[in-house]
Parts: C-alpha cells; structure tokens; sequence
C-alpha cells in the first residue's frame, strides 16, 4: 500500500497523464494550424550570409519526421558555412511530433560529447537554446537548436511538451517548429551560429505571424 506522500505523487502523475492525453485528443479534433507565410519565405540573405535549398529529404526520412512543412538550406558567407533545418507541425499528436536531435544525432553517427547552452539575444529578450558539440570521426560540429510556436521560444523538449498540453487546452492549438543550425566548432563560428540564430527565430515569428 502506497504511502501518504508517495499517493499524492501517484495520482498527480495519473492526473497529469489524464489531463495530456485528453488535451491532445482535443486538439487532433480541431483543425490544424496553418503558418501566416511559409518556411519558404525565411529570408536567404541574412547578415551576408546567402542561403541556398539543399535537395528534398528522401521519403524515407519524411515518413519518419512526419512535418507538415520543413525547410532545409545551406547558408554561405566567403568559406564559412551555416547549415539550417526548420521542422513544422501544425497539429502535434500522437506518431506526429518533433523529434529531438539528442535521439536523431545519434542514429546518424554522431557522437554528442557535450550538452550544452547558448543565450541568444533577440527583441530585447536573451532566449536561452541548446547547444550541443558533436563528432563523427574526425569531423566536430556544434548544433544550436530550439523548439519555437507563436508565443516562445524554449530549449527544453520536457517544458515544450508540458506548454503544448497547456496551449491545447486554452488556446486550440498544438502547433509548433523545431529549428536546428549547425556550425564547425570553431569559436568564430559559433559565434556566427548564435548571431544567425537570433535572425532566424525573427524569421520563423514572422511565419508564425508574430
């Protein structure tokens, strides 16, 4: 038999779980969101940097990923090089959400070797996102990546998914992006990385109307 303190921490989970699970069924009977512009319209010249499409993702990765849109570009500047990946979902449930680089990373034979941050400065607020070093033989990259809707912008897939039941619930929607920029792990180019950053939430606010 359960102990007072140990029920209570039952049942608020059982709660929680409850209240997830009715949420999100909720939300999969209102029609999705759909984005104010497309990804498509994320600028491909920022700060000197000109972006250009990479090919279309094979089928194989889409029936995995499952986005309602996405966009992929490799940005250029001289001999510098920014790579850009931007996932969207307008209606997460169940089999449909975003997937997390520290699961995807991995199975493509990177090796995460540290977990990190980064503040990014945008609109007079310092937006905390991950920053992640990884490593595939000789080859050392750093991922700056963030889960973004149209009222935030957080790190963290744990609170992105506890917000997600709270925005089912209050505002209908259950829509939101992941955005992924990964640089060579050099500090002037992380330093790149983070000030492209900063240009890209603006620009995927500005596809989500905000």
């Amino acid at each position: 038999m359960l102990a007072g303190s140990s029920f209570w921490r039952f049942a608020a989970t059982v709660l929680f779980l409850g209240s997830t699970l009715y949420a999100l069924r909720r939300a999969s009977e209102r029609p999705p969101s759909q984005l104010v512009v497309p990804l498509s319209s994320v600028s491909t010249s920022v700060d000197g940097w000109v972006g250009k499409d990479n090919p279309p993702l094979d089928q194989e990765i889409l029936d995995v990923l499952r986005p309602t849109s996405y966009l992929e570009r490799t940005y250029s500047r001289g001999d510098q090089r920014i790579e850009l990946f931007i996932s969207y979902y307008a209606q997460q449930r169940a089999g449909e959400a975003m997937h997390s680089p520290k699961h995807c990373l991995p199975g493509a034979g990177w090796e995460i070797w540290n977990y990190g941050s980064a503040r990014v400065p945008f609109d007079g607020h310092a937006y905390t996102i991950n920053r992640y070093s990884i490593q595939n033989g000789g080859n050392r990259m750093v991922v700056l990546y963030w889960y973004q809707s149209k009222s935030r912008v957080v790190a963290s897939e744990y609170l992105g998914k506890v917000l997600l039941v709270r925005d089912s619930v209050f505002q209908g929607s259950t829509a939101g992006s992941i955005v992924r920029v990964i640089v060579p792990d050099t500090p002037q180019s992380v330093q790149s990385g983070i000030s492209f950053s900063a240009k890209m939430i603006s620009e995927v606010s500005r596809c989500f109307g905000g």
